[in-house]
């Protein structure tokens, strides 16, 4: 199973926003959904700390900053996703 991330920070409230839109979004694509505070982790802090809300899917940036979900989609799609086999980013 493909796995969507979502960086945000606490406070956020585009970040807790788009958390709750995007766990519809993913169970109805069959990926697993992880929410995950850019601020508990240095790296990813210095990696996104100013870009937040971010998303990945499989560890690979879709999208930051507002997002809509049917751009979303239309990312998630381009990287192969609703496609047999799985959905990967290459």
């Amino acid at each position: 199973m493909s796995v969507l991330t979502l960086y945000s920070r606490e406070g956020c409230g585009l970040c807790e926003e788009l958390a709750l839109e995007l766990g519809p979004w993913a169970r109805s694509r069959g990926l697993a959904l992880e929410v995950l505070d850019v601020d508990a982790d240095p790296d990813a802090r210095r990696r996104y700390g100013h870009r937040v809300p971010v998303v990945l899917l499989d560890g690979e940036t879709l999208a930051e900053g507002r997002v809509r979900l049917d751009a979303l989609d239309g990312e998630w799609r381009a990287a192969g996703g609703g496609r047999a086999g799985g959905t990967r980013l290459v």
